[in-house]
């Protein structure tokens, strides 16, 4: 199996599994804060990468390692707030730019080039999203641009993954990140923590789980493909999420969601079947 194809599908099954452990944080919030929802499966994760690793967390490159991990802390500190000033749907769909923002990035920092039907899929992918989400127009504001920030934070993290060495470990990347994830969640706590049920403990020990094996994947999916391709699959993230919301939340399976996901599956075939420019064929300078 090519790298591309490993690659593609490695991601697929990360924005799968991050889908759940999405529906899982929105159960177990219910009844918790949201902030320490996260604090609690980031420390699963984090004890899980410690057992796992034996050893050898420290990375071999901590300049980017601290670089990917603030990237992503700001993401999920930025997206926390677009969704306390926005509806969720409109969150997400500005979100889900960040698909756009690696292809527009990895083209100025990685010399990455989509070809025209790379480029023709990510476009579909996002047109996808906005058929299933519906997202309103209304003015803007601080909402709006922090749920942008996120993205391109989000963004800037896949691209900044394709610099790490070769021989970097992957406990390490995981380590750094899951720790700043971590912290940015401890300081939205505000230090109150509720006590759990056993059932809310349970399903706090599967949402870790997941979550440390949604990282390790996308970490995977990271090293064996060129960013542009694999950012593309967090459209695929779409319709897990709207399935385990029909089977979990009894969410309805509308027309748009199906007309959407049409359009999603179709980016992601696009983008796979399409590769980045090989280098004979890219734009040479100087």
């Amino acid at each position: 199996m090519r790298g591309d194809t490993r690659a593609i599908l490695l991601a697929a099954g990360a924005f799968a599994v991050f889908s759940l452990t999405d529906a899982l944080v929105k159960w177990l919030s219910r009844d918790l804060p949201v902030a320490q929802v996260g604090l609690m499966i980031t420390g699963i994760a984090l004890g899980l990468v410690l057992v796992a690793a034996r050893g050898g967390l420290r990375p071999r490159q901590p300049g980017l390692a601290l670089l990917r991990g603030a990237l992503l802390a700001a993401d999920t500190l930025l997206i926390f707030y677009a969704f306390s000033r926005l509806d969720l749907t409109e969150a997400y769909a500005l979100a889900f730019t960040a698909p756009l923002l690696v292809a527009l990035v990895s083209t100025v920092f990685l010399q990455e080039r989509l070809r025209q039907r790379g480029w023709l899929g990510v476009g579909l992918g996002f047109l996808g999203v906005l058929v299933v989400l519906q997202p309103q127009t209304q003015q803007l504001n601080a909402g709006h641009l922090a749920a942008l920030a996120s993205a391109l934070a989000f963004a800037l993290s896949i691209v900044v993954l394709r610099h790490v060495d070769a021989e970097e470990k992957d406990g390490a990347i995981l380590f750094v990140v899951l720790l700043m994830i971590a912290l940015t969640a401890a300081v939205l706590t505000g230090g109150d923590l509720m006590p759990l049920k056993p059932a809310q403990a349970a399903v706090v020990g599967l949402a870790g789980v997941l979550m440390a094996l949604g990282h390790w994947l996308l970490i995977r999916a990271g090293r064996l493909g060129a960013a542009s391709l694999v950012a593309p699959m967090q459209y695929s993230q779409l319709i897990w999420a709207a399935l385990w919301g029909a089977a979990l939340f009894g969410s309805p399976l509308g027309p748009a969601l199906l007309a959407g996901a049409g359009l999603i599956i179709l980016s992601g075939w696009l983008v796979s079947r399409a590769g980045p420019l090989p280098l004979s064929e890219r734009p040479q300078h100087g």
